[in-house]
């Protein structure tokens, strides 16, 4: 488990299941595309005003953790 992973949760009742940012509506998801769009911290509160900066170092720490684990592609038929 990595550092803030008690800010990221998930549901299967919010968001259909994807990862959420303290059981709320915005998922992790949301965050890192407003980062990779160049949206800077201070941006995204200003639009989350529920969220605070720990929040989004949460989601890139959770995002990184995914990274690290070992993936496989496979074909299928």
């Amino acid at each position: 488990m990595y550092i803030g992973a008690e800010r990221i949760t998930v549901d299967n009742n919010i968001c259909n299941g994807k990862p959420t940012i303290r059981g709320k509506r915005i998922t992790v998801q949301t965050i890192l595309e407003f980062l990779s769009a160049g949206d800077s911290k201070e941006e995204i509160l200003k639009q989350y005003p529920t969220l605070v900066p720990e929040d989004i170092d949460a989601c890139l720490r959770f995002a990184a953790d995914l990274m690290g684990h070992q993936y496989s592609i496979k074909a299928i038929a």
